[in-house]
């Protein structure tokens, strides 16, 4: 994308000021979206995005900037805007790149766009035609197919010249069912870094049909009563509730500024002892996994909570400055437009010994939680509240009725104090996060658990 020369001369441009770091981010990014309405094409839309961002360091002082093009005279201009913030002068020694090839964890079998659109069609038409069948009350179906050829350089001041090529291949169907009153919705939407060789791990009728299953049972749900009582929440996309309730609060980007409910408990208990929780951007052909971060480190595999006990944070190079710390490969952006930041890959709790069968018949009355959708919370008090896309109540130990409209409302040091029973199955589910570094791809997980006690919202 860039030559050596190039790369140099604005290296020597940013620490002209007397930056003690510099770097640079370019990046070319090929994205193809397809959308279709019952069945039918509604939209076809490819994107290029390319551009370069530059960013130095003057110890824990920052300044990015970026262009939306690789050309010289672009380059160079970024790299002396951001410079001229400093208003000072150095002397720059020399900058020797060495190229670093880091390997690559995340075969990719059939590249996208080399592959016709009518292809990738065809598959999302046959999930949207299943789930239109699925049910008469199912009144709409929109289905989604998303490439992303991500290919990125990073080069810094250290001598560090590293690129990497990334693809993301998803899928995602939607179901609206109606009675004439009122609509309820389901979804569904796998996800890999991997290329069209995903259509081979999801059946595309048993995708829809689960995506209009979701939105019939919502649909002839009750509504339940609020309270506080014990949750069991399902495994795959239910590990959404640490990643927003606590993973955000174990990113550097907080912590490093006393923005975080975790800061300064590193070695103590912050969770039940039952729970392990990881961040591994090693995965491989994993959503949210990486090569190497957005700042050219190498991915790791993280344990942030070892048997309850606070283990390490997210860490980016400005962060792990301003606390004494190593980077852990933690650093990502959604383009070059963003400055990065400590950023999950892919967040889980680990497997426990409880049995699922154990962990709902010991539930005298409560809700099992087989879906949750989205929230908010704040990581630097951990106060979140998320919906529960599907639900049950539990009976004497037995999953009964659906429910709707129900909510879960707490503290993230709170819920993970109070999970005490954990299942054995993990599995992980995909999804966008959004932080002041843009949206990025992540994935989170778990088994099935067992929250003790936590506020349910309701009627």
């Amino acid at each position: 994308m860039l030559s050596q020369e190039l790369i140099r001369e604005a290296l020597f441009r940013a620490l002209s000021t007397g930056a003690d770091y510099a770097e640079v981010f370019a990046e070319h990014t090929c994205q193809k979206n397809i959308s279709l309405v019952s069945a039918k094409v509604d939209k076809i839309a490819d994107s290029v995005i390319s551009g370069v961002g530059i960013r130095i360091f003057k110890g824990t002082r920052c300044v990015s900037g970026s262009a939306s093009s690789l050309d010289r005279s672009a380059v160079l201009d970024c790299a002396a805007k951001v410079a001229d913030a400093l208003q000072g002068s150095a002397e720059v020694g020399d900058i020797v790149l060495r190229e670093r090839i880091f390997g690559d964890i995340h075969p990719i079998k059939i590249v996208p766009t080399g592959v016709e659109n009518s292809c990738k069609i065809d598959y999302i038409r046959e999930a949207c035609l299943a789930a239109k069948d699925y049910s008469k009350e199912i009144s709409q179906v929109t289905g989604n197919f998303l490439e992303v050829d991500h290919r990125i350089l990073i080069a810094t001041s250290e001598g560090l010249l590293a690129q990497d090529r990334q693809i993301r291949t998803r899928v995602t169907v939607s179901s609206i069912a109606s009675d004439g009153s009122e609509n309820q919705t389901g979804s569904v939407g796998p996800g890999a870094r991997k290329g069209l060789e995903l259509f081979d791990d999801f059946d595309p009728k048993e995708l829809g049909r689960k995506a209009s299953k979701q939105a019939v049972t919502m649909l002839h749900a009750g509504y339940i009563n609020a309270g506080v009582m014990p949750v069991a929440i399902e495994n795959g996309f239910g590990g959404v509730i640490f990643h927003e309730a606590c993973g955000h609060s174990l990113e550097a980007s907080g912590v490093a500024l006393g923005q975080s409910q975790f800061c300064g408990k590193l070695g103590q208990q912050i969770a039940n002892p039952k729970v392990t929780a990881i961040d591994d951007g090693t995965i491989p052909n994993g959503w949210g996994s990486v090569n190497i971060d957005d700042e050219g480190t190498p991915a790791q595999k993280k344990i942030l909570i070892d048997k309850g006990i606070l283990k390490t944070y997210m860490v980016d190079k400005l962060n792990g400055r301003r606390m004494g710390m190593e980077s852990t490969g933690s650093s990502r952006r959604q383009s070059y437009a963003y400055a990065p930041t400590s950023r999950m890959t892919n967040t889980y709790i680990a497997a426990g010994e409880d049995r699922d069968e154990d962990i709902i018949a010991s539930i005298e009355y409560g809700l099992y939680a087989k879906e949750m959708g989205g929230g908010s919370v704040n990581p630097a008090t951990g106060q979140f509240n998320f919906s529960v896309r599907e639900g049950y109540l539990i009976r004497n130990g037995k999953i009964c009725e659906p429910v709707r409209g129900a909510s879960l409302v707490g503290k993230g040091s709170d819920v993970i104090m109070n999970i005490d029973m954990v299942g054995k199955n993990v599995a992980r589910a995909q999804g966008m996060c959004g932080a002041s570094s843009g949206s990025i791809p992540t994935d989170v997980g778990q088994p099935l658990i067992r929250v003790a006690s936590i506020t349910v919202g309701g009627r």
